[in-house]
């Protein structure tokens, strides 16, 4: 066999097997996954879940259903301004675990974000860092809860303050991800000058936070985009639950009741508590119109007195979960 014929042999041999071995990226990026569980109880762990999007591991506090014979849906339960970080969350503030001990339904909170709005910021923040929370909680998050806890797939989401515009948002950039909405105490709306206004005041209360990070210039596009209210449409079809206070004192003003070591001062509960709630009144107000225009079915619930506090959001979530629980065919 001469030299030209045994060279062309080898070649062949080494394209045959180049084709028989799949590549290997040179630096494949890790997926979301499960990072570690502890567990507190026999219904609530603590779960942390790698997050590509933001190269860090996402703290979750984790309730699991009273039966788990079967696969059960979720509901992604967020927190407010502070993100559960602040010690202002659904476990510390509310008795959500006795709420939730006959009902059949996976229940997820992520435990960090705080005044990120839960949003995908378009650049790096001093104080928020690489925030791409709608990615996670959207894309990376969804698959691995379903695996790690065996799922039915359906979904809902409900979140308090600023998190009450978060998942309106959410639900409309990640069409068909859940069957009900509920949103406790929000203002859904980012591009008008109350909306920012309001915005502007949780995000840049941090100090060095520019909101701009956020979603960019205040007259652009980005805070359009994000806005529920001008985007409403992409809530048709959804069970949509929205409530609000007047900002009024209520009964969970009384000075007689027994407050959580996170709760605010009474005076402050009152007073910046009722100035917040008067602020989202007029943007759940305006919501409420909007919908109407459109001819979106949703239910409201304004409340004749209560602030801008967790006692009101505990009775919300109540309140809501008949709706809820519908709408994830519980």
């Amino acid at each position: 066999m001469n030299e030209y014929v045994l060279r062309r042999a080898a070649l062949c041999a080494a394209v045959a097997f180049a084709l028989a071995v799949p590549a290997v990226p040179a630096s494949a990026e890790p997926a979301a996954h499960v990072d570690s569980v502890e567990q507190v109880d026999d219904r609530h762990s603590d779960m942390l879940v790698y997050s590509p999007s933001m190269d860090r591991n996402i703290p979750l506090q984790v309730i699991k259903p009273a039966d788990t014979s079967v696969p059960r849906p979720t509901l992604y339960l967020l927190n407010g301004a502070g993100g559960g970080e602040d010690g202002a969350n659904w476990l510390n503030q509310t008795q959500i675990l006795d709420f939730l001990a006959d009902k059949n339904v996976n229940v997820v909170i992520p435990a960090e974000g705080m005044f990120t709005y839960y949003t995908d910021w378009i650049k790096e923040d001093p104080v928020v860092g690489v925030a791409k929370w709608e990615t996670f909680l959207t894309e990376e998050l969804p698959p691995v809860i379903d695996d790690a806890l065996g799922t039915t797939g359906v979904n809902a989401i409900a979140g308090l303050s600023m998190a009450a515009t978060s998942v309106l948002s959410l639900a409309i950039h990640a069409p068909d991800l859940y069957r009900g909405v509920a949103s406790y105490s929000g203002c859904a709306q980012t591009s008008d000058p109350l909306g920012q206004t309001y915005l502007r005041s949780v995000i840049e209360g941090m100090g060095e936070t520019d909101a701009t990070n956020m979603w960019g210039p205040y007259d652009g596009e980005g805070w359009v985009a994000h806005d529920p209210t001008v985007n409403a449409e992409g809530l048709r079809g959804l069970s949509l639950y929205i409530s609000n206070g007047t900002g009024l004192p209520g009964p969970y003003e009384n000075p007689e009741l027994p407050r959580t070591p996170q709760s605010p001062p009474l005076l402050d509960q009152v007073v910046v508590g009722g100035v917040i709630e008067a602020a989202t009144n007029i943007c759940t107000h305006r919501l409420q119109e909007r919908l109407e225009e459109l001819d979106i079915p949703a239910t409201f619930h304004f409340r004749p007195d209560g602030t801008h506090s967790w006692g009101y959001w505990e009775d919300e979530l109540q309140r809501s979960w008949p709706q809820l629980a519908e709408s994830m065919e519980l």
